[in-house]
């Protein structure tokens, strides 16, 4: 999800090898995504900060518990200041910082 003023947010239902990996790296974050079909993509490089409570942990808990049928929820949630967007998509584009 991505928030009002540009971050990105994700809900922690299984995140505990990633948050031991932002704890270790002073909350440096990189994550990747991209469209299996199209091959668009982009790697985002930033800061985390892990809240368990408040607006954003209850909206992920009401999404998990509808998506799993109450049978996981949301510990909290992993907020993504990103300081740099890095194209990886395939192409002329690649690697460029946007």
């Amino acid at each position: 999800m991505v928030t009002e003023d540009g971050k990105l947010a994700v809900g922690d239902v299984f995140l505990e090898t990633t948050l031991n990996n932002v704890k270790s790296n002073n909350g440096k974050i990189a994550i990747s995504a991209y469209d299996a079909k199209s091959l668009e993509g982009y790697q985002i490089k930033g800061t985390a900060e892990y809240f368990t409570e408040g607006a954003i942990v209850d909206t992920f808990k009401a999404m998990v518990e509808q998506m799993f049928n109450g049978a996981a929820t949301a510990k909290g949630a992993l907020v993504i200041t990103p300081e740099k967007v890095i194209v990886t998509t395939p192409g002329s584009e690649n690697k460029k910082v946007l």
